[in-house]
C-alpha cells in the first residue's frame, strides 16, 4: 500500500519513518500530512524564518520538500494555509526521542504504567530558552496494525495523527501544544487493518460520562496536598488501633436538594458533609463503594472501565483529591474498593482492545464470568499483571487513599468459580486454584506494603482459602485483613431467627471464636447484605417494631464486643426500613422520629466506646485479648465474654441476652475483685429501649462463679447488650 494511501485510511504504523524531518547524508526533507491544507510552509523556531515551501505530492494532503538549511536537532513550525484561514503548528513528528522516552521502561517497575503510559504533560525545550508544553501519548496495543490519537484537537480525525509502534507493542507519539482539559481517545486498527470501536485511554486519568466516555488529559501536579500530618504519623500500628468503617456509596448517601441541577453531590460537597457526618457518628475510616471510572450506575461501580481515572460523576480527580485531604485532616481514613478481578465489554473499555484479548484470558472457560457478564483479567500476561499492579499503587500515591478493599477475591483464586463441570479449565496439578492469581494478588501486596507501609489492603474472600491476611513469606497471599463473611453469614442468620428457637441455633453466635484469630478479620455489614431482596438491617430482626429495633440494638453491641475490625453500610446506623436503593438517598426523614435517633445515637456512642477502650481494639487479632466467660448458655439465649487490652489490668465484660426476657440478678464471673461500671447499655432510654433498671456500679463478691474466684450480680434487660469495666 502507498504511503498516501496508509495515511489517508489511519494505516500507518511507522510514521516517524516518513514523516516529519527525515535526514540523510544528502540532504534533508520534511514530510507533513495535513488534511485540507492548501498550502504548507516549514519555518524555523528560533529566527521565525521561512526556511521552505513543501509541495502538495499527491493531490489530496501530503506534503514534502528538501529544506537544506535544517540541521538535525533544530526545531521548526509548520505554517499552514487552508480555504478558511492560516494557523501555525510544531510538527509532531520531529519529537521523535520524546515520544520513545515514554515506553523504554514501563516493564521495570509496576508504577512506570501510569507514570509513562497515557497521556503525560510534558515541555519541550524548542530552541534557545523558549519551552513549550505538549503531551505524550502512548499505549499498548500489540497486535494493532495501526494507532491514531483523535480529539479536539484534530476535529476526531484519525488520519492526522498516527503513532508510532515500538518493538514492544506500545505505540508512542507526542502532541505539542496539547493541553489539560484536551479530550482524546485511540483510533485502532486490528491486525487485518479493520476499525475498531473508538477506545478510551485504559491509562487515563480522567474521563467524561456517558455518551462520549471521552478520555481527558489530566495535570496530576497541580493540587496541594494540606494532610501532611495525617501522612508521617510515626509508629502507626493498624493492627492495634481502633478500625469502625463507614462503608458509602457516594452517589446514594445523600441526595441534593430537589432545584439543584446535579443529581449527586458532588465530592467537595461531601468532603463538608459525609466528613462533617462521619466525624460526629465517632467513625475512623471511610470506604467509598469502587470510584474508578464506570459506565453503568447500576453496577454500583463494580463494572469498572477507566481504572486510573475517579468517576467524573461527582467532579474531577483534584476534587477527590480535596475529599481524601478533608478526610486526613479529620483524622478520617479513606478506603477505595478496588476491582481487579472483571471488567464489562463496553466497546470503549478494555475488551479486544486491538482487536484481540491483550487484557482478558482469550478462552471464554477462564476469561468469561459467568454472574457478572464480564471479561477475566489474564492474570497470567506479564503486561496485565503490571497493569493492575500499577493501580494499585496509582491510588495510594496519586490520590493518598490509605487502604483497597479488594472486590471479589474469591472469584480470581478458584479457576471453577462459580462454573459447572467442563466449564473450567483445571491448573497444571490438575486442581482448581488460579496459581496466576494467587501469585498476582502476592506481588501486588508486596508492593503495596514495600511502597506504602501504613497502607492496608483487605480482601473480600468468602471461601476457607488459607493465610489470605498473612504474609507472602510465610505462604501467605500478604492482604492485612480479610473480611469475616462467616461470621457475618452465621451471626445474621441467628439473629433473624425468632428468640425462642434462637436456643436451637446458639452456636451461630459463638462459632466465629473456633476460628476468629486465624485471620486478622474486619466485621462486615455491608451493601451486599441490604439489597436485592434481603431487606434492610432492621427488616432482617424479627418481632414486633420495638423488638426489630431491641434485637439491631442488642447485634450492633455484640457487633462491637466481637474481636475484628468493624464495618457498617450506611444506613444501618439509622435503622432505615426500606432496603439500600442506589437511585436514592437514605431515608434521612426518620430521624424525625425517636426510634431511628434513638439507634443512630447508639452506633455513634457504639463507636465512641470502641475507639476510647484500648481493650476493645488493641488485641482484635491476638487471643490473649479474648475470652469466652459463658459462651454455653444455649437455654438462655445469653453470651459473656470479656475483651482485655494490651495491659491486661483494663478489661471490659460484655453481656448479650437475645431474647426478650429480663434477667434480674443475673450472675457473671470476672476475674477480679472490686468496682466494675456499666459503660454502655443498649437498652437505655436514648436509645429508645425499655429503659429497664440497671445499676451503673457493681461490686464483685467472692462467689465463684463461670470458672471466675469473683463474680458479680447484674440485671439483664431485654434483648439488650452490656458493657461492663473493671475499674480496679
Amino acid at each position: 500500500m502507498q504511503l498516501q494511501e496508509q495515511l489517508q485510511h489511519a494505516l500507518c504504523t511507522f510514521p516517524f519513518e516518513h514523516l516529519g524531518a527525515q535526514f540523510t547524508d544528502k540532504n534533508t526533507q520534511v514530510n507533513a500530512w495535513i488534511p485540507n491544507a492548501v498550502s504548507v510552509s516549514v519555518i524555523d523556531v528560533s529566527s521565525n524564518k521561512k526556511l521552505a515551501d513543501l509541495k502538495n505530492t499527491d493531490g489530496q494532503a501530503l506534503f514534502s520538500g528538501k529544506v537544506a538549511k535544517l540541521k538535525e536537532g533544530q526545531c521548526y513550525r509548520l505554517k499552514i494555509v487552508n480555504a478558511e484561514t492560516e494557523y501555525e503548528i510544531y510538527d509532531p513528528y520531529q519529537f521523535q526521542q520524546q515520544a520513545y522516552h515514554a515506553v523504554h521502561y514501563v516493564d521495570h517497575a509496576p508504577e512506570n504504567v501510569y507514570q509513562q503510559l497515557g497521556a503525560h504533560l510534558i515541555e519541550l525545550d524548542v530552541g534557545g530558552d523558549k519551552k513549550i508544553s505538549a503531551t505524550r501519548f502512548a499505549v499498548y496495543a500489540p497486535n494493532a496494525s495501526a494507532v491514531s490519537i483523535i480529539g479536539d484537537f484534530n476535529y476526531w480525525d484519525g488520519s492526522c495523527h498516527p503513532m508510532q509502534k515500538t518493538s514492544l507493542g506500545y505505540w508512542a507519539l507526542v502532541l505539542p501544544e496539547v493541553g489539560a482539559g484536551s479530550k482524546y481517545k485511540f483510533q485502532i486498527k486490528d491486525s487485518h487493518g479493520n476499525s475498531l470501536p473508538h477506545k478510551a485511554d485504559p491509562v487515563g486519568f480522567s474521563a467524561e460520562q456517558y455518551p462520549s466516555h471521552t478520555s481527558i488529559v489530566y495535570d496530576h501536579g497541580q493540587y496541594q496536598w494540606q494532610d501532611e500530618q495525617w501522612q508521617n504519623r510515626a509508629g502507626y500500628d493498624k493492627y492495634t488501633q481502633p478500625m469502625s468503617i463507614y462503608e458509602v456509596h457516594l452517589g446514594s448517601w445523600k441526595r441534593p436538594e430537589e432545584d439543584s441541577p446535579n443529581p449527586y453531590l458532588t465530592y467537595r460537597e461531601l468532603a463538608e458533609e459525609l466528613v462533617s457526618y462521619v466525624k460526629d457518628m465517632g467513625y475512623t475510616h471511610i470506604e467509598v463503594l469502587p470510584v474508578s471510572e464506570f459506565p453503568f450506575d447500576g453496577s454500583w461501580g463494580y463494572q469498572p472501565v477507566g481504572l486510573f481515572s475517579p468517576t467524573s460523576r461527582f467532579g474531577t480527580p483534584d476534587d477527590f483529591k480535596y475529599f481524601v485531604d478533608v478526610c486526613h485532616q479529620n483524622k478520617i481514613g479513606v478506603i477505595i474498593d478496588w476491582v481487579p478481578a472483571h471488567f464489562p465489554e463496553d466497546g470503549h473499555g478494555l475488551a479486544r482492545f486491538d482487536g484481540t484479548h491483550i487484557y482478558e484470558y482469550e478462552d471464554p472457560r477462564k476469561g468469561w464470568h459467568p454472574d457478572w457478564n464480564s471479561c477475566i483479567y489474564d492474570f497470567g500476561k506479564d503486561t496485565v499483571r503490571q497493569f493492575l499492579v500499577a493501580n494499585a499503587l496509582f491510588w495510594l500515591d496519586k490520590f493518598h487513599v490509605d487502604g483497597l478493599r479488594v472486590d471479589a477475591v474469591a472469584s480470581m483464586l478458584y479457576l471453577d468459580y462459580s462454573r459447572n463441570d467442563g466449564e473450567w479449565i483445571p491448573n497444571v496439578d490438575g486442581g482448581n486454584e488460579n496459581y496466576e492469581a494467587i501469585s498476582l494478588l502476592q506481588w501486588m501486596n508486596k508492593e503495596v506494603y514495600q511502597k506504602f507501609p501504613n497502607a492496608m489492603t483487605i480482601a473480600e474472600e468468602s471461601t476457607s482459602f488459607p493465610k489470605v491476611s498473612r504474609p507472602v513469606f510465610d505462604g501467605g497471599l500478604g492482604f492485612g485483613f480479610k473480611w469475616n463473611m462467616g461470621w457475618m453469614h452465621d451471626s445474621l442468620h441467628y439473629i433473624a431467627k425468632d428468640p425462642s428457637y434462637r436456643r436451637y441455633h446458639h452456636g451461630e453466635i459463638t462459632f466465629s471464636m473456633v476460628y476468629a484469630f486465624d485471620e486478622s478479620f474486619v466485621l462486615p455489614i455491608s451493601h451486599d447484605e441490604v439489597v436485592h431482596g434481603k431487606g434492610s438491617l432492621l427488616r432482617k430482626m424479627p418481632g414486633d417494631e420495638w423488638q426489630q429495633a431491641a434485637n439491631l440494638r442488642c447485634y450492633a453491641g455484640f457487633m462491637y464486643a466481637h474481636p475484628g475490625k468493624k464495618l457498617n453500610f450506611m444506613g444501618n446506623e439509622i435503622a432505615q426500613a426500606n432496603e439500600w436503593n442506589h437511585d436514592s438517598s437514605i431515608n434521612w426523614h426518620l430521624l424525625q422520629y425517636d426510634k431511628h435517633k434513638g439507634i443512630q445515637a447508639l452506633y455513634r456512642d457504639l463507636n465512641l466506646l470502641y475507639t476510647s477502650e484500648p481493650a476493645l481494639y488493641e488485641r482484635d487479632h491476638f487471643s490473649d485479648g479474648f475470652e469466652w466467660i459463658d459462651h454455653g448458655n444455649a437455654e438462655q439465649s445469653i453470651v459473656s465474654l470479656m475483651r482485655k487490652s494490651e495491659n491486661s489490668n483494663e478489661k471490659i465484660y460484655v453481656i448479650c441476652n437475645f431474647t426478650p426476657i429480663p434477667r434480674d440478678d443475673f450472675r457473671l464471673g470476672v476475674a477480679d475483685e472490686g468496682v466494675y461500671t456499666l459503660l454502655l447499655n443498649s437498652d437505655d432510654g436514648k436509645y429508645w429501649g425499655s429503659d429497664y433498671e440497671v445499676k451503673s456500679e457493681l461490686i464483685s463478691e467472692s462467689h465463684e462463679w463461670n470458672h471466675k474466684t469473683y463474680s458479680i450480680r447484674v440485671n439483664l434487660p431485654p434483648l439488650a447488650t452490656l458493657f461492663i469495666k473493671y475499674q480496679g
